[in-house]
């Protein structure tokens, strides 16, 4: 990574003067919203060569760290039966860089955008916090290259808007890592919702729990890092300047200058297959409640939260997060006629009551789980034939809104309202 100056960045350790935080107390549209992440590109709308259905597809890799090694090692493992290639890896953390350089032997990179100035790069793979994947995204797309973005796709509702014109203009793939949206159980269910077997959807659930005692997000961090072996300019861009901090670089997700906690990093793993099933869509209102219930001093994001949002076509997601408690509520869609059970590898659908002579209840056992490695795949079968990936930028904008929107309301003490024609929020 390397830093990119704006001028929104927030002074409060809180993170809430930050311009769009401001301009979201009001009516604006989504031009209005995009602060900063709208300035003219390096790149001029970069060509890419057309890729054949036997040509390699050559990858660059920019964060090397958890999830970014993971897909460097997968990536690895199906190089052969893929045609693929990882031939540039980029991280601002040496030790990062030099384990991804062993791994892959491909060209190492300090600053990401001279990896997106190699034009042997088709594919670039975008795993690093939060706060940078809007600017590295668009960048990437303007640079002629397809990408695979970690979730969630932007840190903040602007990006999102921002990142989505951006894709529609370039036409490259993007594929955002959300990889249950790949498990078939998801296509199946909207299948059998297009049928009817429900009736009308009304409201749904799921929830993302953990209970992680030394407190969720506390990764390791290594004793040898320091200034002198990361580049801590290059890791804050547009966040709000600060010393340097070990464990706001290893545990970034504990912070809002970075991240949205679990509202960011563990909803969108719900959310993304729940509009799969049912179909996406914008939301029109979303409410989000919650807090620091353990007595954790080391960090700003909540460790339990509950998100209530409101679609246009008249149904609600109720989706509950926590890391201080396990116990969370079935992955449920709930219709007129029936209901529909989406627990573990099976789909369940028992008629209500009242229409238990109309509507036929069934199992069938369907499902993969979260497959990293068959999310890859889906987006590497889109760059080659140009077909929609599974996490494509309609359905993860859609998400991103909801989540973002989420964040607001629990930031802000109140509803959040959308106007999906307008694309822009609405006044309280």
């Amino acid at each position: 990574m390397d830093e990119t100056k704006k001028t929104d960045t927030c002074a409060n350790s809180d993170g809430t003067t930050r311009r769009t935080f401001l301009k979201q107390a009001g009516v604006a549209t989504a031009g209005v919203l995009v602060t900063g992440i709208a300035k003219s590109s390096a790149y001029a709308l970069a060509p890419s060569r057309v890729i054949g259905a036997n040509d390699r597809i050559k990858i660059g890799h920019i964060g090397c760290g958890g999830q970014g090694s993971t897909h460097i090692r997968l990536l690895k493992e199906q190089a052969s039966d893929q045609n693929i290639q990882s031939i540039a890896v980029c991280d601002i953390y040496e030790r990062r860089l030099n384990n991804a350089k062993e791994v892959t032997g491909g060209e190492t990179y300090h600053e990401y955008r001279k990896l997106l100035e190699n034009k042997d790069v088709d594919a670039v793979w975008i795993a690093t916090p939060e706060h940078w994947h809007a600017r590295m995204a668009i960048d990437s797309l303007e640079a002629g290259k397809h990408i695979y973005l970690e979730k969630p796709m932007t840190r903040y509702l602007d990006e999102a808007l921002k990142l989505h014109s951006t894709a529609k203009r370039t036409g490259k793939v993007v594929q955002v890592g959300s990889q249950g949206c790949t498990d078939p159980k998801w296509h199946r269910a909207n299948a059998l919702i297009k049928e009817g077997k429900l009736g009308k959807v009304v409201w749904s659930q799921g929830s993302y729990c953990r209970n992680t005692p030394s407190g969720e997000w506390n990764y390791d961090i290594d004793k040898d890092a320091s200034e002198s072996n990361i580049d801590w300019a290059a890791f804050l861009g547009s966040a709000p300047k600060r010393p340097f901090d070990k464990d706001r670089f290893f545990r970034w997700r504990k912070y809002w200058d970075y991240s949205a906690g679990i509202t960011s990093d563990l909803f969108p793993h719900r959310l993304h297959p729940l509009l799969v099933a049912i179909g996406p869509e914008f939301p029109t209102r979303v409410a989000c409640t919650g807090g620091i219930y353990m007595n954790h001093n080391d960090r700003e994001v909540p460790d339990t939260t509950q998100m209530i949002a409101d679609f246009p076509s008249g149904h609600t997601i109720v989706l509950a997060g926590s890391t201080v408690n396990e116990q969370g509520l079935e992955d449920m869609i709930r219709g007129h006629k029936a209901t529909m059970y989406l627990g573990g590898n099976a789909i369940e659908i028992r008629p209500e009551r009242p229409f238990s002579d109309e509507v036929e209840g069934s199992k069938e056992q369907i499902g993969t789980g979260e497959d990293i490695g068959a999310h890859e795949r889906d987006f590497l079968a889109a760059v080659r034939t140009g077909k929609k990936p599974n996490c494509d930028i309609d359905l993860a904008t859609m998400t991103q809104v909801t989540i973002s929107m989420a964040e607001m309301s629990y930031r802000q003490s109140r509803m959040m309202r959308f106007d999906p024609e307008k694309m822009q929020l609405l006044k309280a």
